[in-house]
């Protein structure tokens, strides 16, 4: 893998991990289509630690409320609630990742799977986005909104999918406005990558970190970046646009490479 490669991966996992359009679904259809690979599994742990540093990052100041109102004496109820609500709808994602990760890793890798998850998933939002009531924001969802999204958010293990697509989904079907929903999707994100690229850290150090070079910070920073801008582009733009071009890209998407796979 050379630097332009390191740099390419980064931007594509920085935009498709946080836009509703599946980071894993677009890595498989570079992979089939472009012969395109990932540098192995230290990559794509560097690649998942750099978008969490955008989403750390970016909510900073969210963070730093729910961890201060763990200690005694904060006053600080709400923070302290979706601190909880975070935690909930982590563990659904969790243990699919623990059970299912030989399958998302061999069965699912198919661009057939990509083509329904991406055309299924675009006519859920669809419906969501023009339907739902969207009236609650964070301050007025509870832990069965946060149960329900976590359990959303293990549906992502199969690529396409897309983890940031369903949770805002799901939470729009709950009655979510978008900024509210797509709030929840990214914070809720950070336990999720924190825990994968632990796991994934700790199997990664049992062969010595082999192969580990400067593309690896290249492509960190790349994913940062990149994942930084798209959160602050989304959390912007929901305010007065829908997801509706998003479901548009998701269906085109899927009818390309299925006419591609066909002919």
């Amino acid at each position: 893998m050379n630097v332009f490669e390191a740099i390419f991966l980064g931007i594509l996992q920085g935009i498709t991990e946080f836009l509703p359009i599946s980071s894993s679904g677009h890595l498989v259809l570079a992979e089939y289509f472009l012969h395109l690979r990932e540098g192995g599994l230290a990559f794509d742990v560097i690649l998942h630690m750099g978008t969490l540093v955008a989403v750390l990052a970016f909510f900073l100041r969210d963070w730093l409320s729910m961890f201060g109102s763990l200690f005694p004496g904060s006053k600080d109820e709400a923070s302290r609630r979706l601190f909880v609500l975070l935690l909930m709808g982590t563990v659904p994602g969790a243990v699919a990742g623990f059970f299912l990760e030989h399958a998302a890793s061999t069965y699912f890798r198919s661009p057939w799977v990509v083509v329904g998850t991406l055309s299924g998933v675009a006519l859920l939002l669809f419906w969501a986005d023009r339907k739902a009531l969207q009236k609650k924001d964070l301050d007025h969802i509870g832990l069965r909104e946060g149960l329900l999204i976590g359990v959303s958010q293990a549906l992502a293990i199969v690529p396409g999918v897309s983890r940031s697509g369903i949770t805002m989904t799901c939470a729009l079907y709950l009655g979510l406005t978008r900024e509210a929903a797509a709030r929840f999707s990214f914070l809720l994100s950070a336990p999720i990558i924190a825990g994968a690229g632990l796991y994934e850290t700790v199997k990664l150090a049992r062969h010595g970190f082999a192969g580990v070079d400067s593309n690896y910070l290249v492509g960190f920073l790349a994913s940062a970046i990149s994942g930084y801008l798209v959160i602050a582009f989304l959390m912007n733009y929901l305010k007065r646009h829908t997801f509706m071009p998003f479901v548009i890209y998701r269906l085109i998407l899927a009818a390309v490479v299925a006419f591609i796979l066909i002919f």
